[in-house]
Formats: C-alpha cells, structure tokens, sequence
C-alpha cells in the first residue's frame, strides 16, 4: 500500500510539476529580486536595532562604572577593567549582527 500511495504521490509531483519554462523563469527572477531586497532590509533594520543594543548597553556601563567610582574612588582601577571587558562582550554581539548581515548581503545562502 505504501508503495501504491508512493507512486500516486510522484505521479501527481510529475504532473503538476510541468509549467511553461518562460513563466517559470520570469516568476524565478521576479522572486529572486525580492528576496535580495528583503536581504537588503533585513540586513540595515538588523544592524541598526543591534547598533541601538549595543550604544544603551554600553552607556549604562559606563553610567554604572562611573557611580562605582563616585562611591568607591579606590576601586577605580577594578571597576574599569571589569567595564571594558563588559564592553568587550556588548560590541561583540554588534559585530556578530554585521557578520550575518553581510552574509545576507554578498553572500546569500537563498540565492
């Protein structure tokens, strides 16, 4: 029986399966222009809201270093390097985001 619905499946993907080549085409291309203008804003909306991220991220460690400081003079030193490094891992996350948005632009795996 499996073998009988197997067969009936293929036979309709055969049939359906058979378009005109030039609609086919046209429609191929008018797709492939709007999937690279999608990548396009996917990719600058993307950048920007992870840019947006990553500027609030950091102005509230610095905002918290700096409170730190104003509390605790000596602990200056300590709390700096601990602040860069958090900045270290917020610019990450920003520099991921436009890693993949330039991979949705130049080199695009739906194409």
């Amino acid at each position: 029986m499996k073998k009988i619905l197997f067969l009936l499946v293929v036979c309709i993907a055969a049939a359906f399966g058979q378009e005109q080549g030039a609609e086919v085409v046209e429609e191929v291309a008018v797709l492939n222009e709007t999937l690279k203008s999608f990548s396009v804003l996917a990719a600058c909306v993307g950048l920007g809201i992870a840019a947006l991220g990553g500027a609030i991220g950091m102005g509230n460690t610095a905002a918290a270093t700096i409170a730190g400081t104003a509390r605790n003079p000596g602990l200056g030193g300590k709390l700096m390097g601990t602040m860069f490094i958090a900045l270290a891992m917020v610019e990450a996350q920003v520099i991921y985001t436009l890693v993949i948005a330039l991979v949705l632009l130049f080199a695009n795996p739906f194409l």
